[in-house]
């Protein structure tokens, strides 16, 4: 390696991540992954999508060398069959057993597999980031070092599955705290060259945005009664006629229920946002602290850009989602440290060759 370490600090402009993708560039990828996906019946989107971190990792700076992705799309094809595999008897029983089942009235064993199966799939759920996680590392380079972790994740499914669970028996008050507790296990777990990651998310500074989310849908229930209320004595003070009021009925309805989905969203971008800043900034490597600084409002506008561009073009924009995604969040990215490039060693963790087949079954990402 080479001798020299490389120093730098939290300042305007200059940053230790930079994507220097443009959307011109990516547009031959975009179309050429989405055609191809549409002409294999959906076949070739892990293909696609190694192509596609191929080019956003080639265009991510991080201080002086961009990233390089490894993964192939025979990899995660290969796991995701594997999966398929295991799960289609649980998809079959779902689909037609449970039925067979409560015709010959065998509620309990119907309902009790039923429960094991949903449980199992919360489980492989936990199991899925885990491994989604440190394939990602492991075929993520800088500097010819790759990441890496542990092996397994079964442990970590097991623990995803009753830390959820208490979590949300609690009237839901602990999934904070299950939150951030299994992004710091799941982190802990991790490493890049010879360094662990460390983690050491609190969840208090999180409890006040879970709070006011759990009661949003409650005060947005009250709110639109009191204004429902209130539109039905208007109408009687003006003397509207019994249609009339019928219709100011049925428009209060459409806004409440508007008004309760909307307001709750907004409230879960809001818990989001919080949450990605409070885990990224207790999350370090080596010399290295990270820093997330993206708001409340940059996700709206992200979320209504990506639904935006996907509506106007009919659909086609759907290829550029995962480009905007990237791009945003490397944008909002920061660290500040030093890195020793001659003690930076070579990881000594297995590159993980199960892939993504549990992710890319349940449709989840590494974060």
């Amino acid at each position: 390696m080479n001798d020299q370490s490389h120093e730098f600090a939290m300042a305007a402009p200059a940053s230790a991540f930079r994507f220097t993708g443009t959307w011109r560039e990516y547009l031959p990828i975009a179309l050429t992954n989405l055609l191809l996906t549409l002409v294999t019946l959906g076949v070739y989107r892990f293909w696609a999508r190694a192509r596609e971190r191929r080019y956003l990792w080639s265009r991510t700076e991080f201080i002086d060398d961009t990233l390089e992705w490894t993964g192939t799309g025979r990899e995660m094809f290969i796991g995701f069959l594997i999966v398929m595999a295991l799960l289609l008897p649980a998809l079959l029983f779902l689909q037609f057993g449970f039925q067979a089942l409560i015709v010959r009235q065998r509620f309990v064993l119907a309902f009790s597999t039923m429960f094991l199966i949903y449980g199992g799939i919360f489980f492989l759920t936990g199991v899925a980031r885990y491994r989604a996680l440190r394939y990602r590392l492991s075929h993520s380079w800088w500097h010819g070092i790759r990441g890496g972790g542990e092996p397994g994740g079964w442990r970590y499914g097991f623990t995803y599955l009753w830390k959820m669970a208490a979590g949300a028996s609690a009237a839901g008050m602990l999934i904070p705290w299950a939150m951030t507790s299994l992004w710091n296990q799941r982190w802990r777990a991790m490493s890049f060259g010879p360094w662990r990651f460390e983690a050491d998310t609190d969840f208090s500074p999180l409890m006040g945005r879970w709070i006011l989310m759990l009661v949003s849908p409650f005060l947005l229930l009250f709110a639109a009664a009191l204004l429902g209320f209130m539109a039905v004595g208007l109408g009687a003070a003006s003397g509207a006629s019994g249609q009339t009021g019928q219709v100011l009925g049925v428009i209060m309805v459409v806004l409440m229920v508007l008004g309760i989905y909307i307001g709750f969203a907004i409230l879960g971008v809001g818990y989001w946002a919080k949450f990605l800043r409070e885990a990224i900034g207790h999350t370090r490597l080596g010399g290295l602290e990270f820093s997330f600084h993206a708001r409340s409002w940059d996700w709206l506008k992200l979320f209504l850009g990506n639904v935006g561009l996907v509506v106007v073009t009919l659909g086609i924009g759907i290829a550029f989602l995962g480009y905007r995604n990237w791009a945003f969040f490397i944008r909002h990215l920061e660290a500040t440290g030093t890195v020793e490039l001659d003690d930076f060693t070579q990881s000594q963790t297995d590159a993980s060759g199960d892939a993504e087949g549990l992710a890319s079954a349940f449709d989840i990402g590494a974060i």
